[in-house]
């Protein structure tokens, strides 16, 4: 088998006097779609905090492409697109103002793009309306946008359905099948039932960690 692009191996963490988990060990490879699953303090978004880099609270490694996460941190950052429970938008600029300032990380990105990965969000028609004028759910919508533009081959994903309709959900799950099958990987947490559940590698926390 191939070199995983993501190895975790024993790892523990604990909150509060509390195991989270310990000795957790899985892989993740290409075009792979992982469900972290568990109970509710089971340690799902403190499990994709540590693999996003957010938290350092953990024993254990971490290994990307086969090398250690401690000599490749820069690396794994740029190859790596979190997506946690706030929607990581500033408020005072507009939608496209805000993923103006994610593509600049991709001088190359034309201003289409960004005005495509609106649309497919549901969002045209607001592409230049103040972010704070707008609902939660279009705040996520334009969060989520950064998918369309992404080109991390891995997406972390917590909770990235929190106030999205049906439609938005049937959206964002072809668009994580379809990252997939372009040899992406992706990690998320969600308590919707998926329609691409037989397409998903499913982990759960209690059961592999021995938690609660």
């Amino acid at each position: 088998m191939s070199t995983p692009r993501l190895k975790i191996e024993n790892l523990f963490c604990e909150r509060d006097e509390r195991v989270l988990f310990e000795a957790l060990c899985f892989e993740v490879h290409a075009g792979e779609v992982i469900q972290i699953e568990g109970q509710n303090g089971s340690g799902k978004t403190t499990l994709l905090r540590i693999l996003s880099g957010l938290s350092s609270h953990f024993e254990g490694d971490i290994y990307w492409q086969g090398e250690h996460l401690e000599k490749c941190a820069s690396e794994y950052r740029e190859a790596l697109l979190y997506f946690g429970h706030q929607p990581g938008v500033k408020a005072v600029l507009t939608p496209r103002e805000n993923l103006h300032w994610y593509a600049s990380l991709h001088p190359d990105m034309a201003l289409e793009q960004l005005d495509y990965a609106l649309m497919q969000v549901g969002l045209t028609g607001y592409e230049d309306v103040p972010c704070h004028t707008l609902s939660a759910g279009q705040n996520r919508r334009v969060s989520l946008a950064r998918l369309y533009l992404s080109r991390a081959p891995l997406w972390i994903l917590d909770e990235p359905f929190t106030a999205i309709d049906k439609q938005g959900v049937a959206a964002q799950e072809a668009l994580m099948m379809a990252h997939a099958e372009q040899g992406g990987s992706v990690i998320l947490t969600t308590h919707h039932e998926l329609a691409m559940g037989d397409k998903i590698r499913r982990l759960n926390l209690d059961q592999l960690a021995g938690t609660l």
